[in-house]
């Protein structure tokens, strides 16, 4: 895993460094709402992530709202039309379906 990605409570960040403010910047990925954190520190931006991630979840738990979760395993992709032909024809020739015949490539290009 890169270095300057984040994880806590099972939410990630990627840390940048903003050159302009000379501040380092970060926000949660893979959720539909908008978390940002920021630090002056590099020594403070790993607390910084956590509070963001911790007023996240007390915020939505406030409001009533269910929090957003990361990568529930469902995402779209668009994929050349033959390769997409091709992956079906796999799918009937090994009785699976489309979807099983994308995880197990998935599967081996991550284990790769």
């Amino acid at each position: 895993m890169k270095k300057n990605i984040l994880e806590y409570k099972g939410y990630y960040a990627m840390i940048e460094v903003d050159f302009e403010t000379r501040r380092l910047r970060g926000k949660i990925e893979g959720i539909n709402d908008f978390v940002d954190f920021e630090s002056e520190r590099l020594e403070d931006i790993e607390q910084e992530f956590h509070n963001a991630v911790d007023d996240y979840l007390e915020f939505c738990k406030s409001v009533g709202k269910e929090p957003d979760k990361e990568y529930k395993g469902t995402f779209n992709i668009r994929i050349h039309p033959s390769l997409h032909k091709e992956m079906a024809r796999i799918a009937i020739e090994n009785g699976e379906s489309l979807n099983a015949v994308v995880e197990n490539a998935i599967q081996a290009y991550v284990k790769a």
